[in-house]
């Protein structure tokens, strides 16, 4: 890859990165005070200044390597007045903060792609990568965490929704829950058939057409184009 093209795909890309991050992380500390845990914003984590919520590595990582973490939220359900529910919601915020996000962004996209192809105007052209990308980032952001593998957002769903024995037996796995993750990540990028392609990016491209009406492989080749 030329590097040019990189440093201007992480310049053009890190907007929707930091916001993606953030609002996930808002979320579920914004749903957590508001079924009665005073945790997130004790703190510090009720604010939507990106600084408290990301972790230096995750962010790299996310940078550079396109996959990474936030700073999670410190969340305790003890507070809730509904511990189920408490714990649902709080996990489900931040992937639908995400995909609300990723709307907002997708709509402003239908609004300028008319004006892309051929208008040679350089503002309207890197608004479009950032919207492109920050759109991408959250709809990433939001799959891949609704994935049932702890430590992400869909493990902590199920097990509310499990049978109590399922949901101990399943809680068993929690500890193992990272290095299962990673060993699924890295396998998929030696074999090509990674849990990016096959989970995640089905409903990713969903979402796209929907929200902007034209398809992900579409609005990446634009990206692309404009890039160079």
């Amino acid at each position: 890859m030329d590097f040019v093209y990189y440093i201007k795909s992480i310049l053009l890309g890190l907007p929707g990165i930091l916001f993606a991050l953030t609002i996930h992380e808002y979320a579920h500390g914004w749903v957590a005070y508001k079924f009665g845990d005073p945790t997130p914003k004790m703190a510090g984590r009720l604010t939507l200044n990106p600084l408290p919520h990301l972790d230096p590595i995750g962010t790299l990582l996310i940078v550079f390597a396109r996959f990474g973490w936030a700073k999670p939220v410190p969340i305790n359900p003890m507070y809730f007045t509904d511990r189920k529910k408490g714990i649902i919601w709080t996990s489900l915020a931040g992937c639908i903060a995400n995909i609300l996000s990723a709307l907002v962004f997708g709509i402003m996209l239908r609004l300028i792609l008319p004006y892309i192809q051929g208008s040679g105007n350089l503002g309207i052209d890197i608004l479009y990568m950032i919207l492109f990308y920050a759109m991408f980032i959250n709809l990433i952001l939001a799959f891949f965490n609704l994935i049932p593998i702890p430590p992400l957002d869909g493990s902590k769903v199920l097990m509310m929704l499990l049978p109590r024995d399922s949901a101990i037996r399943f809680a068993q796995l929690e500890r193992w829950g990272p290095m299962i993750l990673i060993f699924v990540i890295f396998l998929g990028s030696i074999t090509g058939f990674g849990i990016l392609r096959f989970i995640i990016f089905p409903p990713v491209s969903l979402f796209c057409y929907i929200f902007t009406g034209h398809s992900l492989e579409y609005l990446w080749r634009v990206y692309s184009v404009l890039l160079l």
